[in-house]
């Protein structure tokens, strides 16, 4: 080559590769350009669908899914190989040659759709749909079409396609509340996506272009040409053979229709009651958008044995509701509103206002021993009455000359009237709020007060004896723990609480009352709670006519409430005993979870 030739060639070399690097920085700041103006491609693997909301027990696993939630999804890397095929067989048989939008997937369905004279195919590529069910609207606007087009080619760059079909995979809405593969199969064939067979697999493939029209549940004939099409589809990408096939298209439907999963929750008078709640917490639009991770206080375990005592314990078929608390924290570990939630969803723990009996002796007692009084002080039982109210005490005994913890132990209505009487409403009523008793409603002063004739909450009740186990300080009850967005941020947790722990009786008069309610159970009337080797403190509670059943105990670490009655406030023919064994039956269950140890011990003045 002469010379002349070779500097023509060594010139159009460096300008080929001048032009190629210039049209390829120039791809590259497009790229950037485009991607700097698209949504971070990060939060795809925790993306929650707008609306949705995930209830959490306190260790994480799931007591519901509320809104267009992804009930369960196939782990990374677990996705079966047979889905992946349908779902490329039937939506996107060019999807490991093309880098986003399918070129000549477009063109050959425009020449279809000409040829047909209407829209018979579509040409969006599985990753265009999962960029789609992601970020962004199903508005079929041009707009759109070429959002969808630059984040489809963004997540071809940043994902592999292993990643894309697995995501595409477990957020496709295929119909019936299944949202991903895993749903669908178990609302279908109640099965794991990996234990479909391959007429069951390309069934459900089949769905994603139109849930509703090729459901099985709705016409089965249409969903049976439906997975014809995809098992071709499927034979003639090499993914099947012939006999394979054939085997599946003469196979029958098999559809094994069950319900979602996590659609039902496992604690459902506590969920519902999370759901009320959740607007004191987050605003409207937080919400609407949804997205979120309520981690609440739950303890599953300890839930289910509390469900089964209200519904294998409530005397002669009444009605029961129980509350689980954490002294130190004021987190409610167990929730049980009712024997049958589907039967009625008023919550007992939370709505039902009724008779506290002689629970609520508590706050008087509290208020004698703040203004001086002592366990070992005499006081006089006796029949007497205060203006035209007499109080009774149970089967018209009295014991006359009796301590104030003798006094308690029996549970005597006159002297814990007297004891009203001698400190003043003022300073019992000041106790009870403090400790979360008679905020909501107004304690009224009379009388009666001093043995429960004010209706509160099984919630209220058990949050105050919460409050006396932890030496007297008060915790507002909480039911969540904390609250995560769609992006997994933190937005609440129960450490932002406003409300400041409120010292609601000083520590002596909680020790005090705390050794009173461990005898009450030891020698009093609330022996049917006692645990072996470990210390009890509680009380029992008798409304008039014997129409509320209550029993308030706690070892040091939990304090639970139950109560039994009737809805129509008929009496119970029964007496507070009963609840304080189902509390014996419901603790022995879960104490062991607890180490034994004592209570602070008794101040001696």
């Amino acid at each position: 080559m002469n010379p002349g030739n070779r500097r023509n060639w060594l010139l159009l070399t460096f300008s080929a590769a001048a032009i190629g690097s210039s049209f390829s920085l120039i791809e590259n700041s497009f790229n950037r350009f485009i991607d700097n103006a698209l949504p971070n491609l990060t939060t795809i693997s925790s993306f929650r669908r707008p609306g949705t909301i995930t209830i959490l027990s306190t260790s994480g696993k799931i007591i519901q899914k509320l809104g267009p939630a992804t009930r369960e999804k196939v782990p990374n890397g677990l996705m079966p190989k047979l889905l992946e095929q349908a779902f490329i067989a039937a939506e996107d048989k060019r999807f490991y040659h093309h880098k986003g939008v399918d070129i000549w997937g477009i063109s050959r369905a425009l020449i279809t759709n000409i040829q047909e004279g209407r829209i018979k195919e579509g040409a969006s590529t599985i990753t265009q749909q999962l960029a789609r069910i992601v970020f962004l609207s199903q508005d079929q606007t041009f707009t759109r079409k070429i959002q969808e087009a630059a984040l489809a080619y963004k997540l071809e760059r940043e994902l592999s396609k292993e990643e894309i079909i697995e995501q595409y995979l477990n957020n496709v809405y295929l119909g019936s509340g299944a949202y991903g593969v895993a749903d669908a199969a178990w609302v279908y064939f109640s099965k794991k996506p990996v234990e479909l067979t391959l007429a069951e697999t390309a069934l459900i493939a089949g769905l994603a272009p139109a849930p509703s029209f090729y459901s099985p549940l709705i016409d089965p004939n249409k969903a049976l040409e439906r997975r014809s099409v995809v098992l071709d589809r499927m034979h003639q990408l090499g993914f099947i053979n012939d006999i394979q096939r054939h085997e599946a298209k003469i196979s029958p439907l098999n559809i094994r229709e069950a319900r979602p999963k996590y659609l039902k929750s496992s604690a459902p008078f506590f969920t519902s009651w999370v759901a009320k709640k959740l607007p004191e917490f987050l605003t409207k639009e937080q919400l609407e958008i949804g997205g979120l991770e309520i981690k609440t206080s739950l303890n599953l375990s300890w839930q289910k044995v509390a469900q089964g005592v209200i519904e294998n314990f409530s005397p002669r078929e009444t009605e029961g509701a129980l509350v689980s608390i954490t002294p130190k924290d004021g987190l409610i570990r167990a929730m049980v509103g009712g024997r049958n939630f589907n039967a009625t969803q008023f919550n007992r723990a939370t709505q039902a206002l009724r008779s506290p009996g002689s629970t609520f002796k508590l706050f008087p007692y509290a208020a004698a021993i703040q203004a001086g009084y002592k366990p070992e002080d005499i006081l006089i039982d006796s029949p007497r009455c205060w203006g035209k109210y007499c109080p009774k005490n149970f089967n018209n005994k009295y014991m006359g000359k009796v301590s104030l913890s003798e006094a308690f132990e029996g549970s005597l209505n006159t002297i814990a009237v007297q004891l009203l009487d001698n400190v003043g409403f003022e300073k019992v009523i000041n106790i009870a709020n403090k400790l979360g008793v008679g905020k909501n409603r107004k304690l009224g002063t009379y009388y009666p007060l001093a043995i429960g004739a004010y209706e509160q909450t099984v919630l209220e009740m058990t949050a105050a004896y919460a409050a006396v186990t932890n030496r007297g300080q008060y915790i507002k009850p909480t039911l969540i723990e904390e609250i995560r967005g769609p992006d997994n941020s933190l937005i609440w947790n129960s450490k932002m609480q406003k409300t400041k722990n409120i010292q609601a009786i000083s520590t002596d008069v909680a020790d005090t009352l705390n050794w009173m309610l461990q005898r009450s159970v030891s020698i009093g009337t609330g022996k049917e709670a006692k645990l072996k080797e470990r210390p009890v403190a509680g009380k029992t509670g008798t409304s008039e006519g014997g129409r509320d059943l209550w029993f308030i105990g706690s070892i040091p670490q939990l304090t639970t409430g139950i109560w039994f009655g009737h809805d129509n406030n008929r009496k119970t023919k029964s007496t507070s005993g009963e609840a304080a064994w189902a509390w014996k039956v419901y603790m022995k269950q879960i104490a062991n979870e607890f180490p034994i140890i004592p209570f602070p011990s008794r101040p001696i003045n």
